[in-house]
């Protein structure tokens, strides 16, 4: 009903007028959905949604500032463009510290209301189009951080989060390229089929930007990088279904609104067989597996590339998507 609203409203504006809601002006709405350039304006700064792109201007005078929050779609590299595998090259000390600073580095510090300006414009196109994967990180950053609080006390209170939080290890291709070397049948294979069957590249996740405390960066930054050994550990595949699926299970795990709206705003794109197959399959395994797993943003997943992957899964209480009956979608 909302995006049939939105629709309905757009044929009665003008294209060449904007509308003026309070202190957000909206440009050419009119546009087909799929290429709608939105303009965000409070006070000297706007956030600009055009295409696949996102970016925040903020500031005013001569010059603007502004942060780009990147492509929806995700870069695609072959196995064999990873690095080498080298454990020893950079102590965990050291990768703490070149971890701050790298996040340090993307961070942008946002007034109250311009936090909310992006988070409105960001739940906006995501809405509109649940692949934007920039946005729907951007949404997660803005609106979620008491859901990271929680995360990081959890974290603190587990054995396994806690080194987690010492040593930051980030799921990038310097650091996980020895998953390519594990034996079949284990973890890391896994992973590395997964990733390597798709084209897929550790180092694809944009950094995280609007979360000003480093700590709290890191906890988002983990939840972002861990969702592929999430897709392997609980099978699912990376379409649009098995997407809208995880996310109800990172939901029940970290409770973060922007997961919810993602589930909506997917499952909202469904046709009619996608949407019965992912309400009678799906979500009712989604449900139930989200609650009864461990928790798994204090797992510290790189020590366990060795082990065999069924034994980490009835470890960490994992009940796998079984295949559903009708597998055309």
């Amino acid at each position: 009903m909302f995006l049939v609203g939105l629709c309905g409203l757009s044929k009665s504006l003008s294209q060449a007028s904007p509308t003026l809601v309070g202190r957000i002006v909206f440009r050419e709405v009119v546009r087909p959905i799929t290429d709608w350039p939105i303009i965000l304006q409070l006070g000297h700064s706007e956030l600009r949604i055009h295409g696949r792109r996102a970016q925040l201007y903020a500031g005013g005078g001569d010059g603007e500032d502004h942060v780009t929050c990147g492509s929806a779609r995700r870069q695609r590299r072959s196995i064999s463009s990873l690095p080498p595998h080298d454990s020893e090259a950079q102590p965990s000390g050291e990768r703490e510290r070149s971890t701050a600073r790298v996040m340090q580095g993307a961070r942008v510090n946002l007034k109250g209301w311009q936090q909310a300006a992006v988070a409105f414009g960001s739940a906006f196109g995501a809405l509109l189009d649940p692949r934007r994967a920039d946005l729907i990180a951007t949404l997660g950053e803005t609106t979620g951080k008491p859901a990271f609080h929680r995360v990081l006390q959890r974290m603190r209170n587990s054995a396994e989060g806690r080194d987690v939080l010492l040593e930051r290890p980030r799921v990038i291709s310097t650091q996980v390229s020895h998953a390519w070397d594990m034996p079949q049948n284990t973890f890391g294979a896994a992973y590395a089929q997964f990733m390597g069957s798709r084209s897929f590249s550790p180092d694809d996740r944009p950094p995280v930007r609007f979360i000003d405390t480093d700590e709290l960066a890191y906890v988002a930054t983990r939840a972002r990088e861990v969702h592929d050994f999430w897709h392997v550990l609980f099978g699912l595949p990376t379409n649009l279904i098995g997407e809208t699926a995880l996310k109800v299970i990172e939901f029940e795990q970290m409770f973060l609104p922007m997961c919810m709206l993602s589930v909506v705003g997917g499952s909202a794109r469904f046709n009619e067989k996608q949407r019965t197959l992912f309400f009678q399959h799906y979500f009712p395994w989604a449900s139930k597996a989200g609650l009864k797993c461990a928790d798994l943003m204090s797992v510290y997943y790189e020590k366990h590339f060795h082990e065999d992957l069924e034994e980490v899964r009835r470890n960490w209480g994992i009940i796998p998507c079984s295949n559903p009956k009708r597998s055309s979608v």
